[in-house]
């Protein structure tokens, strides 16, 4: 049967509501509506700013934490998973998703900013170049780590789809799949969505500023977002990808033209010290909020909190496609690839970028930079200007800038239809592609037209503020899953007496070919009267609620159900690729081997005795 629709109803009919409800609001009175979106962003900078720096900084210890705690050694994935992209695969991965289109054009607008208005008196153009890199690498990644680590962890290990509600099973076990997870997407849908639309209206804003608001620009845009609904309808990964390494091999190819044409050995030293710098500053940097100077209040939050509530807004983005390229890793070194890899490239860029603009800055007497400040488009085009040989690498810009534009659409889509899906595992109808590329188009073109800026900002803050709370829940979620993952792998098994009479039973049960025919046998004529066997004796005795359920036609199943005190214990025994699987509470997946009656019943009840211990 055709497939009409994957989408989940009530998230995405909530999820639309809300956001033609503010452009609604917006196109018809925009004075009101742009007035109390103003007010909004300043009660929110005002009020919170201190949550979106107290969640950074505890997600970095906490980060820190599991990469050095007994949970390191743990894998997104079953314990013999190897990763599925080689160690250069992965780190050429992060590479690719750490650039963007923002990262293009404040690579030189952003270090320069700091240091021709500085907060402080004096300021140094290290300490210029360091709020750059503050703001793009370690906190910004560590938002994304957490919200990766929880989606792989939980969709590798536990076998749940990979999607924001599987994050919180351990505290809401099957509810996720109701109105609960519902709620969850809903927010994840809005916060991605207008954090989308904010990242694409500051691009068009950037290249508006470089090239003038003129029909060539218009259609230059027009074009781009075109071909990306187009690339992504036709679902054509190759081209998609081919798009993406070429954007990283132009960046590349621009980082290198500055860095050789510029004034080499000054930047080469300055990233030298700017590695220095930074790491003996991010910590402390990363918990400051100005309270005891509020006079830099202002910066504080126009640069700092604002791009906090930004980094928020793309967490659910990047963090499914983090967790898709990081199958079969460790915790422990999944922590520091994500943290490390793309901090390490925003020093490098911003090295390169930054303190070349800076040098042009301070070297030539005529420069025209700092005139342009508020125009990061056309300082980016202006800052190559004065190097030699600049022709190329302004082409090479507006090349990159254009193909960042367009895998930006098309991840935003990939994402947004992601989360919006009902089933994760269906393909879905290409009109859901064209519906979730035209709605991000005409929502950007609507709010940077009518709203502006200030509008998007305040739309971002919105959602990301209560997407911060559902984050920290989320990593008490992960902390209670990856526990219950480490007791379970360490508790002490049923022990088998290879010494009784029935051993020959149990060696020809070992090694018996692991078929689809003999482990569906198993299933039917072993495990089934074991765990019947059970049943009877906890009802007949107990008088326990107990539920047993199978099914032998296409997927092959039993479960066995304990409900006693308000909780319920489940273990099921599914037949999967020739294995059997144990999916126990909360829902940890593992391969078991054929066991005799007695011994699967031992089995069962050891893994209830854990359960009955951890629910106390």
């Amino acid at each position: 049967m055709r497939i009409t629709t994957t989408f989940n109803k009530p998230v995405v009919f909530t999820s639309l509501v809300s956001a033609l409800s503010l452009i609604v609001f917006v196109l018809i009175i925009p004075d009101i509506a742009l007035n109390q979106l103003a007010f909004l962003k300043q009660v929110i900078l005002a009020q919170f700013g201190w949550l979106y720096i107290l969640s950074c900084g505890f997600f970095i210890f906490f980060l820190i934490f599991l990469a050095f705690s007994r949970y390191g050694d743990i894998k997104l994935g079953s314990d013999d998973e190897e990763p599925e992209f080689s160690l250069k695969s992965w780190f050429s991965l992060l590479f690719t998703a750490g650039m963007g289109i923002g990262i293009i054009f404040l690579g030189v607008s952003e270090p320069l900013s700091h240091y021709v208005n500085p907060i402080e008196i004096v300021q140094t153009e290290r300490q210029a170049i360091f709020q750059s890199i503050f703001h793009w690498s370690v906190n910004a990644w560590a938002i994304y780590a957490v919200m990766a680590l929880a989606i792989g962890y939980f969709g590798f290990r536990y076998k749940l789809p990979l999607s924001l509600r599987s994050c919180f099973y351990p505290l809401f076990k099957q509810r996720i799949n109701g109105k609960v997870g519902d709620v969850i997407d809903i927010l994840g849908l809005c916060t991605t969505l207008f954090g989308l639309i904010t990242t694409l209206a500051y691009g068009v804003v950037r290249l508006v500023s470089a090239f003038g608001n003129n029909v060539s620009i218009q259609l230059l845009l027009i074009a781009i977002f075109i071909v990306a609904i187009f690339i992504a309808t036709q679902r054509l990964n190759k081209g998609l990808r081919l798009i993406s390494e070429w954007s990283l091999i132009l960046s590349l190819l621009l980082l290198a033209f500055v860095l050789v044409v510029g004034p080499t050995s000054h930047l080469l030293s300055a990233l030298t010290e700017n590695i220095g710098f930074y790491l003996s500053s991010v910590l402390p940097a990363g918990l400051k909020t100005y309270s005891y100077q509020p006079q830099y209040k202002g910066w504080f939050s126009e640069w700092t909190i604002l791009y906090w509530a930004w980094w928020f807004s793309w967490a659910p983005a990047f963090g499914i496609f983090i967790a898709r390229i990081s199958k079969g890793r460790t915790i422990r070194e999944f922590i520091w690839g994500v943290l490390i890899v793309p901090s390490l490239f925003f020093v490098i860029w911003f090295s390169i970028f930054g303190n070349g603009a800076i040098w042009i800055e301070t070297t030539l007497a005529d420069s025209p930079l700092s005139n342009f400040i508020d125009q990061s488009g056309k300082l980016l085009f202006l800052f190559l200007e004065q190097l030699p040989f600049y022709q190329g690498a302004y082409y090479i810009a507006l090349i990159v800038i254009s193909l960042f534009f367009i895998t930006t659409v098309d991840f935003g889509v990939y994402i947004l239809n992601n989360i919006s899906a009902q089933d994760k595992s269906v393909v879905s109808p290409r009109w859901q592609i064209v519906f979730w590329g035209g709605l991000i188009s005409i929502l950007t073109a609507v709010l940077f037209q009518f709203g502006g800026i200030e509008t998007l900002q305040a739309t971002m803050l919105l959602f990301s503020l209560p997407f911060a709370l559902l984050m920290l829940v989320m990593a008490f979620s992960l902390l209670k899953g990856l526990n219950s993952d480490f007791h379970y792998h360490h508790a002490t098994l049923a022990e088998t007496n290879w010494n009784d009479e029935d051993w020959r039973k149990k060696l020809t049960t070992m090694l018996t070919p692991h078929n689809q025919q003999n482990m569906a046998h198993y299933l039917k004529y072993i495990a089934l009267p074991a765990m019947r066997e059970l049943r009877q004796e906890l009802i007949g005795i107990y008088d326990l609620n107990i539920h047993l359920l199978s099914e032998f036609d296409e997927h092959k199943w039993i479960e066995l159900t304990i409900e006693m005190n308000n909780s319920a214990f489940s273990y099921k025994l599914m037949l999967e690729d020739n294995h059997l699987m144990v999916y126990t509470q909360p829902e940890l997946a593992y391969i078991i081997q054929p066991l005799e009656k007695d011994e699967l019943i031992a089995e069962i009840l050891a893994r209830y005795d854990e359960f009955s211990a951890q629910s106390l």
